[in-house]
């Protein structure tokens, strides 16, 4: 199917691959994936991998196909291609079987950046409240293009080689955290020499001066770009992140250092 976003300056249209948890199993929840591949590919493991996963455990999910640097788009394509995706599944809720109110995403390494960029930027799309994730799960993200923690090559991609330092600023999403923000669940290798976990530090620590309901874990080894090939149970703690953010209490915000295994 594809996605589609009202008013689109660059013509958002992106692909996206429906998985339908088996009958009877649905929770009501969305949850829109970004796999992570520097905007030069998609992995697969972090878009039908996650689909799968979390389908299992009831969640109806879209595996988006943005658009790439690599293909020659720039900046706002990938942003708008994330707004279509999440605009578009809260207008078609009733169709597949999701509550409005329960849309979230995930994304990794530079779908992390995706992902963020989303919960930071849904006010520049209209209606604001038809593009913003209701929570947001960040993996080994790409955070910041301003801190020496950056990914070079994902910035690159997404803004072109040499980018003005303001375009740098505005896609550093710890920069543009506010009390709007979805609550979010991130995890992180200590280990990570790709993205540094500085990246999701600074990302939490930013959710926590705005007041925003956050979990970090940074586990204590591991390479980049896991997923799920892993035994340190995010995955698990996400799903506990969500109903408790979903529920009228929601949890304060947090980080916590987490054990492998």
């Amino acid at each position: 199917m594809r996605a589609a976003l009202p008013g689109s300056a660059t013509g958002a249209a992106p692909a996206m691959e429906l998985f339908a948890p088996a009958a009877g199993a649905a929770n009501g929840r969305a949850l829109v994936v970004f796999p992570g591949g520097a905007y030069h590919h998609l992995a697969p493991h972090e878009g039908r991998g996650y689909a799968e996963w979390y389908c299992r455990h009831g969640y109806t999910c879209f595996v988006v196909s943005y658009r790439l640097g690599s293909a020659g788009h720039r900046h706002p394509a990938m942003l708008e291609d994330a707004a279509a995706a999440v605009h578009t599944v809260r207008a078609r809720a009733a169709e597949f079987g999701v509550d409005r109110r329960a849309v979230g995403v995930i994304g990794s390494s530079a779908g992390g950046h995706l992902a963020a960029s989303l919960m930071v930027h849904h006010a520049r799309f209209a209606p604001a409240a038809d593009c913003r994730p209701d929570f947001g799960i960040l993996c080994y993200p790409v955070i910041s293009f301003t801190d020496p923690c950056t990914h070079i090559g994902s910035r690159d991609a997404l803004l072109g080689p040499g980018a003005p330092p303001d375009l740098q600023r505005e896609l550093s999403c710890e920069l543009q955290v506010g009390p709007a923000t979805p609550p979010c669940f991130l995890w992180h290798t200590a280990t990570d020499t790709a993205v540094p976990a500085r990246n999701s530090l600074l990302f939490a620590e930013a959710l926590i001066r705005a007041g925003v309901p956050c979990e970090l874990h940074v586990y204590p080894t591991g390479r980049h770009g896991l997923g799920l090939d892993t035994e340190h149970p995010w995955a698990e703690a996400s799903l506990r992140f969500i109903d408790a953010v979903l529920r009228a209490g929601a949890p304060q915000p947090q980080i916590s250092a987490s054990a492998a295994g």
